[in-house]
């Protein structure tokens, strides 16, 4: 007894209609396999898979960006209200008075230009 290139076990005298049945059963599994490679090799698949990977790291990172985002105004939430949620007036009026300033510079320099 031998083995044949599938790795089983085929008999020395194999009939003519064994043979032609384990020809067909190849080629079968060859065309599978043709076909499953030419489902890869499709330029729809490649740039579906291209997709799936640029949406797949955008999200991430995206989804980063958001947690980052988040904890940062978090932070500077906690600078300005106290813990009880009143706000912190000696951190609130001085960056008030420079938020009014800088608009009124702007403001001023602005209608300046229009002169």
């Amino acid at each position: 007894m031998t083995t044949d290139h599938g790795g089983s076990a085929v008999s020395d005298a194999r009939t003519p209609a064994q043979i032609e049945a384990d020809i067909v059963r190849r080629r079968d599994q060859l065309a599978e396999t043709l076909d499953e490679i030419g489902v890869r090799v499709h330029p729809k698949t490649i740039v579906g898979d291209a997709k799936a990977k640029v949406a797949e790291t955008v999200d991430r990172t995206a989804g980063r960006a958001y947690v980052v985002v988040h904890r940062t105004l978090s932070d500077v939430r906690a600078g300005f209200v106290s813990d009880d949620g009143a706000p912190r007036l000696e951190r609130v009026v001085p960056v008030a008075l420079v938020v009014v300033s800088v608009v009124g510079l702007l403001a001023l320099s602005t209608r300046k230009r229009r002169v």
